[in-house]
């Protein structure tokens, strides 16, 4: 994809591409703030309150995913933010690193995109708006030529001990490479190992796992080392980060059955 607003797919009156103007940034922002503040319990700052939308520095930077629903004109249903390396450098810093030292991506991720604030509609919380914006991040690192993909992803609640087998689990059967591995700053830092290996049932504790975090281990995802409480918008998250060989491999299948069936 090349500009912002180039279609990456559209089908069943959806539409998933990028924002093309400031006035679809600020849909997906009030979308945001619909899921994250008045349906999952975060805290708003004043101004988002007075606004009814999330913020941040970071969204004049980032490019916005959307997925639009044109058929019943509902609008914008579902996003995802997405910022590519040299647009974090440029910016001078990834969002990740406010929970997380990334340093080891920094020197050996190659060409990564950090990605966050995805949510959906709850309407459209189904599997056809999550392949949307599975086949519009996919098409995105097709193009940019991305090697990895990470960022925080979020478990409900701030109870570690709440989700020790969440936690045990992702770090005993998925945790990062030490060349990658990010590690929760020491001021957040919350042990994931709360139990030990033998003490989890791993089929059950992936089953239970949030829809978001199993899409990205079914990619092959891995995880940081240590966990970190959000207590604004109360979750406990991890840092998830995917290696894309999978993902623009299905990607270019699809792309080549495309050119095949026309």
């Amino acid at each position: 994809m090349n500009s912002a607003s180039q279609t990456l797919e559209t089908s069943d009156g959806l539409e998933v591409r990028l924002a093309e103007s400031a006035e679809e940034v600020a849909a997906a922002q009030a979308l945001r703030y619909r899921v994250f503040y008045d349906e999952m319990g975060a805290r708003p700052t004043e101004a988002m309150r007075r606004r009814g939308t999330d913020f941040d520095d970071f969204d004049a930077v980032c490019d916005h995913l959307l997925v639009i629903d044109r058929g019943r004109g509902a609008g914008v249903v579902g996003t995802y933010r997405l910022m590519r390396r040299h647009v974090g450098e440029a910016f001078g810093r990834f969002y990740s690193a406010c929970e997380y030292d990334i340093g080891n991506i920094l020197a050996n991720g190659g060409r990564f995109m950090e990605l966050g604030r995805s949510c959906v509609d709850g309407r459209y919380r189904n599997g056809a708006t999550m392949k949307k914006l599975w086949d519009g991040i996919a098409a995105y690192i097709h193009v940019h030529g991305v090697d990895l993909m990470f960022g925080c992803a979020s478990l409900p609640g701030t109870d570690p001990d709440q989700l020790a087998s969440h936690l045990s689990y992702l770090y005993h059967h998925h945790l990062a490479p030490e060349s990658l591995r990010p590690r929760a700053l020491p001021h957040r830092y919350v042990e994931m190992a709360r139990l030990g290996r033998d003490d989890i049932n791993p089929r059950r504790a992936l089953a239970a796992l949030p829809p978001l975090i199993k899409g990205y281990l079914r990619l092959g995802g891995f995880v940081g080392d240590g966990a970190v409480i959000d207590h604004q918008f109360n979750t406990t998250d991890v840092c998830v980060m995917v290696k894309t060989d999978l993902v623009t491999a299905k990607y270019r299948a699809h792309y080549d059955r495309s050119i095949r069936e026309d």
